[in-house]
């Protein structure tokens, strides 16, 4: 029996398997959630990002970070006792 799983993709995030490797991207570029989140390591401001990519905006850079803390915050912690 096959099982599929569904996952609900946000509003301004694509994944698409033909771009960036079916990473999730900011949608209608090619920058990927992890690029936006490199930008902010590095002491990018959400209102700096736009002006490093072409085509993205404030709401796609919000968009990118909010896919990732929702991807983090469902994150399960599992210990493996030996």
């Amino acid at each position: 029996m096959k099982t599929t799983v569904t996952k609900r993709i946000p509003k301004g995030i694509s994944i698409k398997t033909e771009v960036r490797f079916g990473k999730p991207t900011v949608n209608d570029t090619r920058v990927t959630v992890a690029d936006i989140l490199n930008l902010l390591k590095a002491g990018y401001s959400i209102d700096d990002i736009p002006n490093q990519y072409q085509g993205i905006t404030r709401a796609g850079t919000v968009s990118a970070i909010g896919y990732a803390a929702n991807i983090l915050g469902k994150e399960e912690i599992l210990s493996i006792s030996r």
